[in-house]
């Protein structure tokens, strides 16, 4: 019972990670939607645009985690290659069919629509895309599979720029938005590095044992930080290996620096759900847990036809009002979803009938 709980305790912090990560694209898109055009110039929006950035590559990464605690887990089993291959490929089979159900909710939501939009790359594509791309990884023993992965992150983010320069126009648009760097959609290059990084974190973890969890979190700190430092420089150098590179499109400076950051992040969210939150309730790590559905629904909120009187019409202080009471909205939503059971039994009360109740309540 004590290593069950261990292990669990151990998933906490990546819970909260996750949770960070959906509060801050609350916050983002709200401010996207919903702030007035003239006030966007101006330091708020830009600042709620720039941290708005690290969610996608939060998410991507922690689904490399979890793909990696899969694959680890049919090794261990001992499944032959194959069967953890298909495993691994089967998870990004159902993150496509999540993704073409939401483009398709938005469309039918959103008629008359361009049907285009059916064919989005979004976030939950490149999950689905990049799972398939790496599922390859499902052949590499765990030990192995973490050098592997980080490297190739690295190969990702380093051969980004020189994707871009590729002749695409003989490629249909919905293979080229798969793979090219485009501002429009979220493709492999270079936002699948984020999920090979997260595969080899997620290796890391399953290899460390607990008593050494302390100090792969000390280690993963100070990788966090040489990132974000190399990122920079980087950044700044006044000399380049590429011909043509965009900061914001495909610059491996920038993708180290969220990288790094993402690393410190974990280290930071591992202290403290270990010894500031430990085992008590927190409504950031209640995001995390339903992030899906957070992101689903939200999406609709924010962008959809029911606040339309509030598109690009508020000031600084309402959209911040507004990204407030959308974040207790969705916090409301998340707890509902977790805690059904108890809601269902207090609107049972107020004599609201959903049909035959199960024969057991599933334990907290």
């Amino acid at each position: 019972m004590q290593q069950t709980r261990a292990s669990s305790n151990r998933l906490y912090y990546l819970d909260w990670v996750r949770g960070l990560g959906a509060i801050i694209m609350l916050q983002g898109h709200v401010f996207d939607s919903f702030l007035k055009s003239g006030l966007r110039p101006r330091e708020p929006y830009t600042f709620s645009q720039f941290v708005g950035g690290m969610p996608p590559a939060l998410f991507l990464f922690l689904t490399g985690v979890t793909l990696a605690f899969l694959m680890d887990s049919t090794e261990r089993k001992g499944l032959p290659a194959r069967e953890r291959f298909l495993t691994a490929l089967s998870r990004s089979r159902y993150l496509f069919l999540i993704a073409f159900a939401f483009r398709l909710q938005l469309f039918l939501f959103g008629l008359p629509a361009d049907w285009r939009g059916l064919l989005r790359v979004d976030i939950l594509n490149c999950m689905g895309f990049s799972m398939a791309a790496l599922a390859v990884m499902a052949l590499v023993p765990t030990r192995n599979r973490a050098w592997t992965c980080a490297a190739v992150g690295l190969v990702v983010a380093f051969v980004s720029p020189l994707v871009s320069q590729l002749d695409w126009s003989g490629v249909p648009w919905m293979v080229r938005n798969y793979i090219a760097p485009n501002y429009g959609s979220f493709s492999f290059f270079p936002w699948g590095g984020y999920l090979a990084f997260g595969l080899a974190m997620g290796s890391l973890i399953r290899i460390a044992k607990e008593e050494s969890s302390h100090r792969l979190m000390q280690w993963t700190a100070l990788a966090g930080g040489l990132l974000v430092l190399g990122g920079q420089y980087f950044a700044g150098a006044p000399y380049t290996l590429y011909a043509k590179s965009d900061f914001w499109l495909n610059s491996p400076a920038q993708m180290l620096i969220k990288q790094g950051v993402t690393l410190l992040l974990v280290s930071v969210a591992f202290v403290w759900t270990r010894y500031g939150a430990k085992d008590g309730w927190s409504w950031v790590r209640q995001f995390g847990v339903t992030s899906l559905l957070v992101y689903w629904v939200h999406i609709e909120l924010v962008y959809g036809r029911s606040l339309t009187f509030l598109k690009n019409s508020l000031t600084v202080p309402e959209t911040v009002a507004a990204a407030g009471f959308v974040l207790l909205l969705m916090l409301a939503l998340s707890t509902a979803k977790t805690h059904w059971h108890r809601v269902r039994a207090v609107l049972d009360e107020l004599g609201w009938d959903f049909g035959p109740k199960p024969d057991r309540i599933p334990a907290d």
